[in-house]
């Protein structure tokens, strides 16, 4: 009996362990639960608390009895790294709201309202700190929450335990999702890029035609105003679009075809 309860406790430690090392390195880094502006111990009790309800579930995939101490090390940073690229991945895609935003600040005249972004720990654009937290909201509130998760799990059939992707595998996945997160965030502010064109168009035609008119001092409030006008009317369709592909992106990660 002794020997039973001894085998269980090593064994549900060791998947217990293991488990946290690849769950707590993704939720301290991505989207949502590892915001800088959520506090350390909220992140670590709900990296512990997934950790111990999912346990069951990735036990299967965990090696029943722990390997040496030289191994058991190997191992846990193996682990850490996988879920230190999945968090990694994830945070990628969310930094497309932020382009966005500095792309819409930069084209509608806001680029010197510098704010601070509390999801990037860092000083940024008044409409990329805006969409940025909003984006926060839209993840939660559409449940992407959930497929993060289930990416977790996910990742070890993907990557198996005790097994490490080719670095130049990784390295070429994470730049493509910076491309296309960047291409994302690109897209989002094209309305914004064709108003502000039209505008700047307009500013030298007229400029031309009337000299000693301030065109810029007469222009600048009106391109804020109607980007302000435009940034409403395209708030949820852009919202959705990210979240259509944020939503693609972490699907293709976890099942590649």
């Amino acid at each position: 009996m002794e020997a039973t309860l001894q085998e269980f406790l090593t064994t549900g430690i060791f998947a217990f362990l293991l488990t946290f090392v690849r769950f707590g390195t993704a939720a301290m880094i991505m989207p949502g639960i590892g915001d800088s502006f959520v506090p350390q111990r909220v992140r670590l009790t709900t990296a512990l608390v997934l950790s111990f309800v999912l346990m069951p579930v990735t036990a299967k995939y965990i090696p029943a009895t722990p390997p040496a101490t030289f191994a058991l090390i190997t191992l846990i940073i193996t682990e850490g790294i996988i879920g230190l690229f999945f968090g990694t991945i994830a945070r990628i895609f969310m930094m497309a709201l932020d382009t966005a935003g500095m792309v819409i600040s930069t084209t509608s005249g806001l680029a010197n309202a510098q704010v601070f972004n509390p999801s990037l720990s860092s000083q940024g654009s008044l409409v990329g700190a805006f969409m940025s937290v909003t984006g926060v909201v839209v993840l939660f509130a559409m449940d992407i929450h959930h497929l993060l998760i289930l990416g977790i799990v996910q990742t070890y059939e993907v990557f198996p335990v005790g097994t490490l992707p080719f670095t130049e595998s990784m390295a070429e996945l994470v730049s493509k999702t910076v491309a296309a997160s960047f291409a994302i965030g690109v897209k989002i502010s094209a309305p914004f890029i064709v108003l502000t064109l039209i505008i700047y168009i307009g500013m030298g035609v007229l400029s031309r035609v009337m000299p000693q008119v301030q065109v810029f001092l007469l222009v600048l409030p009106l391109q804020i105003l109607l980007s302000m006008i435009l940034l409403a009317l395209t708030i949820f369709a852009s919202y959705a679009y990210w979240a259509d592909h944020f939503i693609q992106g972490i699907t293709f990660l976890i099942s590649p075809p």
